[in-house]
C-alpha cells in the first residue's frame, strides 16, 4: 500500500431540509465550515488553504474571496472546484496536492447551499442548450433515463434490479436521523410503485434535491499525528473527465469513473474486493449499477446479481452507502458528493454510531458530475 498523500482531520455536516427560510448559502457556509473546523482541534487560523464550489446566484464570482473573506481567513491557495457531483471528493486530493507543493498546510473544502422557492437560475449557454435539449435530452432526469434504457437493451437488466438500490438506501438511511427519509422506508415494491418519471425511472430512484452542507479539513500527513483526533489518510486519487452533453458520451453503458476508480486502486495499491466501506455517488440508481460495474465488483451487466448476493446494510459483507446515500440522505446540491466523504471519515474514526461498521480499514469514495461525465475517485485508509 503506498504512503499517504494526505490525511482527513475534520468533518462538519448540516442536517439536510428541503426548503430554508431566511438564510444565506454563506450563512451555512460558515456554520459548516466552522463545525469542521472545531473537530480538528486546531485554530480557524491554522487554516491557510480554501477550496470552494462555484456559488450560483449570490457569489457567481471571485467566490474563494468573498468566502474567505467572511470567514476570516487569509489562504496562501484558494480556488473553485467545479466538477458537479464529483467536486468533494475532487477537493480532497487537491487539497493534499496543493500541500504536497508547498502551497499550504491546512486546507478548508467546503460545499453548502440554501434552497429556496423559485430556485435561482444562472445564464447557461452551454452547447448542451442547441444541441441536445431540442431533440428532449432536457434536464437530468432525461439524461440519466436513457442511460438506463441503455443498459437494459444491452445486458437485460431489470427494473427490479435497479430498485434493490434505491431499497437499500432507504434501509440504510432508517439508521442517520439526519437523513431526509428516516422514518420512511421504501421496500422493493414501494420503489417500482412509484411514479414513472422518465421511463424507466422511478420516482424514488431519482434524489431527493434539499438544502446542507458539508465540509472536511486536509492537513499535512506529519501534523495530522500532532492531533489528538484519529485521522483518515488519502491513500489513492483519480479523475477522469470524458464529455459534458450525453450525446458525446463515449459510452451509455459506462463511464470515467472506471479510469478514475483504477486509478486510485493503482495509487493505493488496493483492489475493490478489498473495500471495507463502499461510499458511492448515487444520484440515481443506474448510477451504482454502472459504478459497481466499473469498479470491478462484478462483470457487465451483472450488478443485479451482485446484489442479491451481498448484503449493503453496516452489518453486510459489503456496506454500501450506510449514511442513506444521496437517494435516502438527500442531494444538497454539489455537497451531495461530500456527503460521502463525510460518512467514509466517520466510518473509519469509528464515530458512525448506530450505523457503524464492524470492520473500517479502507473506504472507496466516488463523485459523479454532469450526466456521467465528471468523475472522481478516492480511496481512504484508518489511521
Amino acid at each position: 500500500m503506498s504512503r499517504a498523500k494526505g490525511a482527513i482531520v475534520g468533518v462538519g455536516e448540516l442536517k439536510p431540509h428541503r426548503l430554508t427560510h431566511g438564510v444565506t448559502t454563506l450563512e451555512m457556509i460558515a456554520e459548516v465550515s466552522r463545525l469542521a473546523v472545531l473537530d480538528t482541534g486546531l485554530e480557524p487560523a491554522a487554516i491557510d488553504g480554501l477550496l470552494v464550489g462555484p456559488q450560483v446566484g449570490e457569489t457567481p464570482q471571485h467566490v474563494p474571496a468573498t468566502i474567505a473573506e467572511y470567514l476570516g481567513l487569509a489562504p496562501t491557495m484558494a480556488n473553485v472546484v467545479d466538477l458537479g457531483g464529483a467536486s468533494g471528493a475532487g477537493m480532497v486530493w487537491r487539497a493534499s496536492a496543493a500541500i504536497e507543493a508547498g502551497m499550504c498546510e491546512t486546507v478548508l473544502c467546503v460545499l453548502a447551499n440554501n434552497r429556496e422557492e423559485p430556485a435561482p437560475r444562472s445564464p447557461n449557454r452551454n452547447p448542451i442548450r442547441e444541441f441536445d435539449v431540442p431533440f428532449g435530452a432536457s434536464g437530468a432526469n432525461i439524461s440519466y433515463a436513457l442511460l438506463m434504457q441503455a443498459h437494459m437493451a444491452e445486458y437485460g437488466s431489470t427494473a427490479r434490479d435497479f430498485a434493490l438500490i434505491a431499497a437499500a438506501a432507504r434501509a440504510n438511511a432508517q439508521l442517520n436521523p439526519d437523513a431526509i427519509f428516516f422514518g420512511k422506508p421504501a421496500d422493493v415494491e414501494a420503489v417500482l410503485a412509484s411514479p414513472m418519471i422518465a421511463s424507466p425511472l422511478h420516482l424514488l430512484e431519482i434524489v431527493m434535491p434539499v438544502a446542507g452542507g458539508e465540509a472536511v479539513v486536509v492537513t499535512s500527513a506529519e501534523r495530522a499525528r500532532s492531533l489528538s483526533k484519529r485521522a483518515v489518510h488519502l491513500l489513492g486519487a483519480g479523475e477522469k473527465v470524458t464529455h459534458r452533453a450525453v450525446s458525446q458520451a463515449p459510452s451509455l453503458t459506462s463511464g470515467p469513473l472506471k479510469s478514475a476508480m483504477a486509478r486510485a486502486f493503482a495509487q493505493s495499491g488496493t483492489r475493490a474486493g478489498e473495500m471495507n466501506l463502499l461510499s458511492l455517488y448515487d444520484c440515481y440508481t443506474i448510477m451504482v449499477a454502472t459504478t459497481i460495474e466499473d469498479a470491478g465488483l462484478c462483470a457487465p451487466g451483472q450488478f443485479g446479481a451482485w446484489l442479491r448476493d451481498h448484503d449493503l446494510s453496516r452489518d453486510g459483507d459489503k456496506p454500501l452507502n450506510t449514511h442513506g446515500g444521496q437517494l435516502g440522505f438527500g442531494q444538497p446540491d454539489l455537497a451531495g458528493g461530500m456527503t460521502h466523504v463525510v460518512e467514509a471519515v466517520r466510518q473509519l474514526r469509528g464515530e458512525a454510531g448506530e450505523r457503524q461498521i464492524g470492520k473500517a480499514e479502507l473506504a472507496l469514495v466516488t463523485g459523479n458530475g454532469a450526466t456521467m461525465s465528471e468523475a472522481t475517485a478516492l480511496v481512504l485508509g484508518a489511521a
